[in-house]
């Protein structure tokens, strides 16, 4: 039974069907002398079981009173008894008997399930796979020659297929993915493993103008004793699927790639480069200048196209339109172009003839047409809420592609609606930003003041955010104010918002007031504003942040307080760069200590440079800072090459936030232009006051101010010595302005009074206004200093 078992397990590896077979090997006296490891996979029998054992013992009980074949399981079905006590129905096939000396020897395949067909069917089913049968079906040999084929495989090729019988597919339909198809059945003779769902792709005889995609599976030919008897292929037209999901890929990409930036150009020619090849040889997109140019778009119909403008082309094989970007080209009254801006309706021209009317008359497109052997055309309105934005205009000319269809003109109105949404968004965002930018330039001055104490420069860059600003301010004693401010968002409300905080500035800076008061008044008006916001339902100013410097040229010193900006950043005259630290105070409107001041000395010739949190927009954070000082250290001929080398350097091309930045070169005020003396609390020193302003008005050769200048140094010293307490100081400063300065250590402010006719005092403020351009109060830590300002010839 060993010996039995051994060369049965041999018999199951003759060729290629023994390999899977469920099969066993009877000897003459009718015992299983082989049983296969795929016959008790059947039957769960084990070999020990059955080995040397009757094969009827295998037989199950019929349950019907006929013989096994009419057991209503089928012609040639038997029943077998399975391990577990069910049945089994198989048909048994008879493969060999051979007398190896030991008798005769039955080798049985059984095939499990429902029985064979009988012979009606079986002929009936093949004349119908090879007459009626919509799926193509080739049948070739070994050798890969054509033996046979149905009649739907003959209409996927020519009428003359009969004389591609005994030859290979590579030597009759070469352009029919021959060998591909060859390569693949191939290998499916070699390894037996069938192959599913690969594509091929020609022209067939019913549709010549047309590429078609066919699903095409191949699987071995054998016969019931393994012999290899070739190979079938069975092919299915899946055209229209394959279409659908190009058209499916191309809406996708053009989900991807039409509308990542808000520039109405970019837009246009990504419209345009995602239809090429895919669906166009070219593609033209003309917009209407209004979109272009941010303005109002009339909703309707268009009259004409004189406001078209070419934005984007894109064509195979690197050509061009008839025009180049930007440029204004006009149709002529029977193209079809200006049927689509009049009735906003797609126009679909299958078939362009040469001789059109509209081609033969316009000497620029309808000469580039015939040069370009343009074949089929069709121009989609871009429309969005029955607003016309312009026109695309797809062409083809490769005479290996078919005409444009309606499933062609379908896909262009979908691709033409996408783009026409995302160039909306774009107008949109033009339109708003030229709103903010115009707001922006309103609120912000034309020219600034040109203080003798610094010189300076800068530059701003706007991106459309509205929020960021810097300033100088003149202050009184020929002192000047630089200020940096950032207000958070974008928009009109952001810029509206960056308007009121610079008044307010310039208010508070007029007010005289130190730099940390300048910052908590402005904390109070962000506070103000959020609740005026937070009723609105709008965005909040609160987070905006400001940096505000005085420079006193007189002492050389600078006061500067801060509110969450970017301190400033001081270069040495050896262009070695420091950046001194203002006190640290949060964000305008956010809680937080009160703002403190700083107060450091800037060296003679030395370089000051404020900026705003957006030039180092594009900077990664800890990186900015570094690329930033050291752009300060490279020499330049004048602080406006400083300004703009930092912003070409460090803000993006198209920035998402603004950016300003100022550059200032502060100037010390010499000692021959400043003069002070020190008085003693005593009337009689009013008289001394007067006399010491009048010689140096005369040594500033200022005679015709003298009168002016007498009687507000008088009414300013007297009103100190009777009011204030010691010591006093009197100072005068000649600038562009004259400036006369009384201090005191009292607190107590003055105020101006309108006496009445009869009072004999209280005129004394009165008259210093008068005859003072302006004058006010400034506060010291300890005490205040009150000053004038005369107009003075420079």
């Amino acid at each position: 039974m060993g010996t039995g078992a051994s060369r049965g397990h041999g018999e199951e590896g003759e060729g290629p069907a023994g390999r899977s077979a469920a099969r066993l090997v009877i000897d003459a006296h009718g015992a299983v002398v082989v049983w296969s490891p795929g016959a008790e996979r059947l039957l769960g029998h084990r070999s020990g079981d059955v080995l040397g054992r009757p094969v009827t013992e295998l037989l199950a009980p019929d349950p019907g009173t006929g013989p096994a074949d009419d057991s209503g399981t089928g012609s040639g079905c038997v029943l077998l008894r399975h391990r577990d006590g069910t049945t089994v129905a198989c048909r048994p096939v008879l493969r060999t008997v051979r007398d190896d000396g030991t008798g005769p020897r039955l080798t049985v395949d059984l095939l499990a399930g429902a029985a064979g067909l009988t012979p009606d069917i079986e002929g009936a089913l093949l004349e119908a796979l090879f007459t009626r049968s919509p799926i193509g079906l080739f049948v070739l040999d070994p050798q890969l020659r054509l033996m046979r084929f149905n009649a739907a495989a003959e209409g996927m090729h020519d009428h003359r297929s009969r004389l591609a019988l005994g030859r290979r597919p590579t030597e009759v339909w070469p352009d029919f993915s021959a060998e591909l198809a060859e390569q693949v059945m191939g290998r499916v003779l070699r390894t037996g493993e069938a192959a599913i769902s690969f594509e091929k792709r020609g022209r067939p005889p019913g549709d010549p103008a047309r590429e078609h995609v066919y699903s095409a599976s191949a699987f071995r030919l054998e016969a019931e004793d393994g012999r290899i008897l070739g190979v079938a292929d069975a092919l299915v037209d899946v055209t229209e699927r394959h279409l659908a999901e190009q058209r499916l890929a191309l809406m996708a990409e053009a989900g991807r790639r039409i509308g990542t930036t808000l520039d109405p150009v970019r837009t246009a020619q990504e419209l345009a480069e995602v239809a090429v090849p895919g669906l166009a040889d070219c593609v033209s997109v003309d917009l209407l200048a209004p979109l272009l140019g941010g303005d109002d778009m009339a909703a309707g119909s268009v009259e004409d196209d004189t406001g078209l403008r070419r934005a984007a082309t894109s064509a195979r094989c690197g050509r061009t339109g008839p025009y180049t970007t930007g440029a204004v080209g006009t149709h002529l009254a029977r193209a079809p172009a200006l049927r689509v801006l009049a009735d906003h309706e797609p126009c679909l021209v299958p078939r362009l003839a040469e001789d059109g009317a509209w081609i033969r008359d316009d000497p620029v497109r309808g000469g580039r047409v015939l040069e370009e052997r343009v074949h089929s055309l069709m121009v989609v309105p871009l429309l969005v809420r029955d607003c016309v934005l312009g026109l695309v205009t797809f062409h083809r000319w490769d005479p290996d592609l078919g005409p444009f269809g309606d499933d062609d003109l379908s896909l262009a109105v979908d691709l033409a609606g996408r783009g026409a949404m995302a160039l909306d968004n774009a107008h949109r965002y033009v339109r708003e930003r030229n709103a903010v930018l115009a707001l922006q330039r309103g609120m912000l001055p034309q020219r600034l003041p040109a203080p003798s104490a610094v010189e300076w420069a800068h530059h701003l860059v706007r991106s459309g955010a509205g929020g960021d600003w810097t300033e100088v301010i003149p202050l009184p004693g020929a002192r000047v104010a630089l200020v940096s401010g950032s207000t958070p968002g974008r928009g009109m409300r952001t810029a509206a918002t960056m308007g009121r905080l610079r008044a307010a500035v310039h208010t508070l800076a007029n007010l005289d007031q130190a730099p940390d008061e300048v910052l908590a008044r402005l904390d109070d008006l962000v506070r103000n504003l959020a609740d005026e916001h937070a009723g609105a339902g709008s965005g909040s100013p609160v987070g905006a942040t400001c940096l505000y410097l005085v420079y006193d040229p007189v002492t050389r010193l600078s006061t500067m307080a801060s509110a969450g900006h970017p301190p400033p950043s001081v270069v040495h005259p050896d262009h070695t760069v420091r950046t001194p630290q203002a006190p640290e105070g949060e964000p305008l409107g956010r809680p937080g200590p009160s703002f403190g001041m700083t107060t450091l000395e800037l060296p003679e010739g030395c370089m000051l440079v404020l900026r705003t949190p957006g030039l180092l927009q594009s900077r990664p954070e800890g990186t900015g800072q570094a690329e930033f000082e050291r752009l300060l250290a490279t020499p330049c001929d004048s602080l406006q090459d400083m300004s703009l080398l930092l912003t070409e350097a460090l803000v993006p091309a198209d920035p998402d936030r603004d950016a300003s930045v100022l550059v200032a070169c502060p100037r010390p005020l010499g000692s021959d232009r400043v003069v002070t003396w020190d008085l003693p609390c005593d009337p009689a020193a009013v008289a001394t006051a007067r006399t010491l302003a009048t010689r140096q008005l005369s040594a500033w050769a200022l005679q015709e101010e003298c009168f002016a200048t007498e009687l507000i140094v008088s009414e300013l010293v007297t009103n100190a010595i009777r009011y204030a307490a010691p010591p006093i100081q009197l100072r005068l400063i000649r600038d562009r302005a004259l400036t006369c300065e009384v201090s005191d250590t009292s607190s107590a402010a003055p105020f101006l009074r309108h006496a009445r006719t009869t009072d004999e005092g209280g005129r004394g403020l009165l008259l210093v206004s008068q005859f003072a351009e302006r004058w006010g109060t400034r506060y010291r830590e300890r005490g205040k200093t009150i000053w004038t300002e005369q107009t003075i010839a420079v």
